[in-house]
């Protein structure tokens, strides 16, 4: 029988995450939400490849993770071809030495109601936020079963992969079968001691969504949530997803696989309907 009470679970005191010294790979960490991961992960201790289809921005956020005091390494490449994918994956496990974890983040939204949606539209939208999910993934866990690394995958979905998303279906229909591929992977790669787990924000205010917003002449963008009705009345911050991101291919996290983890403000566990009506002893 299994001792549970010696199960040593968790890192050295200082390393409750169990990332120090780990080599870990953050497929779009240029900006928004992958920069704020990738040094989160350097502040844990982690040695941190930073991947973008733009070296300079991958570079720059490096540069950032190393004046934390860890190592950290700059690739460029385009993961949506699978064998631009193979080679990041194999650069960063080459500079590091090996890959405990990989975290993906790559993904972009276009927006056409299904009427009038043409098919080259659908098809980037499917490989843009699905079909590279499964080219870096499978690239590095090839790499973490050949070196016998019980390694940990994060990716980022969408709460529009888990409701309808109207004015952006591929986009939606791609995220929620990168929540079904997420969830195949972890079932197949338990056997290899790999887990892999998805996050799934809401709206996060990242540079290239504010952007879009002001664009169009709207800069109160938290007023917008909140008319929408989330719960928290505000947008997320890159920072929040990370942490959650971070958690998934820690320790804290190990007896986690083949989930998706929620991370909306209280968007899905708002009531659909205008919120209840008061309550009255004649409706009981």
């Amino acid at each position: 029988m299994t001792d549970l009470t010696n199960t040593n679970l968790l890192g050295a005191p200082g390393d409750v995450f169990g990332l120090r010294d780990q080599p870990v790979l953050v497929v779009g960490g240029g900006s928004g939400i992958g920069r704020a991961t990738a040094l989160l992960l350097g502040r844990v201790g982690a040695r941190v490849a930073v991947a973008d289809l733009d070296h300079a921005r991958a570079s720059e956020v490096a540069a950032e993770v190393a004046a934390l005091g860890v190592q950290s390494f700059a690739v460029a490449g385009n993961v949506t071809d699978p064998t631009d994918a193979q080679r990041v994956v194999d650069e960063a496990h080459a500079a590091l030495g090996g890959l405990h974890s990989l975290i993906n983040i790559v993904g972009v939204a276009s927006w056409s109601d299904l009427l009038s949606m043409d098919l080259a539209m659908w098809e980037s939208d499917l490989r843009s936020n699905l079909t590279h999910h499964l080219f870096v993934g499978r690239a590095a866990a090839r790499h973490m079963i050949a070196d016998g690394v019980a390694g940990r995958i994060a990716i980022v979905t969408s709460i529009s992969g888990i409701f309808g998303a109207p004015n952006h279906a591929a986009y939606g229909a791609a995220k929620a079968g990168a929540i079904g591929l997420a969830r195949s992977m972890a079932n197949e790669w338990a056997v290899h001691g790999i887990r892999v787990n998805s996050v799934a924000p809401d709206i996060i205010a990242t540079p290239r969504v504010i952007a879009g917003f002001v664009e169009r002449g709207i800069s109160d963008m938290n007023a917008i949530v909140a008319a929408d009705g989330v719960p928290m009345a505000r947008w997320g911050t890159p920072d929040e997803i990370a942490g959650p991101l971070v958690f998934l291919v820690s320790d804290l996290s190990g007896f986690i696989t083949g989930q998706n983890l929620v991370v909306d403000g209280g968007t899905q566990a708002r009531f659909p309907h205008g919120g209840p009506k008061p309550f009255t002893p004649e409706e009981s």
